[in-house]
């Protein structure tokens, strides 16, 4: 049985995926769901923590744009 070395053949290369890489043509769908996240993406009004005696300090849901994918 020949020993084979550890190092990658030519073909099987690693690449990297295409999926995560955000795509030139998107779909009218697609890019109004990237719009509507990005609108949400935003910290709470002030006027928000004066009306609730500041109850709510600070967005629950905030995401970060290379932590937190929005899996669409």
């Amino acid at each position: 049985m020949p020993v084979r070395s550890p190092t990658l053949s030519r073909d099987k290369r690693w690449k990297p995926k295409t999926d995560n890489y955000p795509q030139s043509h998107k779909s009218f769908r697609t890019k109004q769901k990237l719009a509507k996240a990005q609108k949400q993406n935003r910290p709470i009004p002030q006027w928000i923590r004066l009306r609730t005696g500041n109850t709510i300090r600070y967005n629950a849901k905030r995401r970060h744009w290379r932590k937190t994918r929005i899996g669409i």
